[in-house]
This record gives structure tokens, C-alpha cells and sequence, in this order.
């Protein structure tokens, strides 16, 4: 049986690894660059997301 440690971060917490606004973020996940999910009424960010959204950016700008 394989083990997967999934982590999920509330906004302000991706704000702050993104170093962007709330509206921002909000902005990115509204047009699903930034995947989320909600927890009973809570929006989370799948810290694999997070990683693959800067990656990705990385690829744009290479």
C-alpha cells in the first residue's frame, strides 16, 4: 500500500507562498489556473497545485 501525504492550504496561505493579493488568487482559481476545492464552504489549495501553477510559469517564461 502506497502512502500520499496530500496537504491543503487555505488562501491566505497561498497568498503568501505566491506572494500575490487575495484578489489575485481568487482571480487564478476563478479561471482554474490555480486548482481548489471546497471543504464544507471552505476553499482549499492542493499545495501540489501551488507547486504546479509556479512550474508552469517557469515553463511560460523559458
Amino acid at each position: 500500500m502506497t502512502s500520499t501525504h496530500l496537504e491543503l492550504l487555505t488562501v491566505p496561505e497561498a497568498m503568501a507562498l505566491l506572494r500575490l493579493g487575495r484578489s489575485k488568487v481568487y482571480d487564478l482559481i476563478r479561471s482554474r489556473r490555480l486548482a481548489s476545492i471546497k471543504v464544507d464552504g471552505a476553499r482549499r489549495i492542493p499545495a501540489d497545485a501551488v507547486r504546479t501553477f509556479i512550474l508552469d510559469r517557469l515553463k511560460e517564461a523559458a
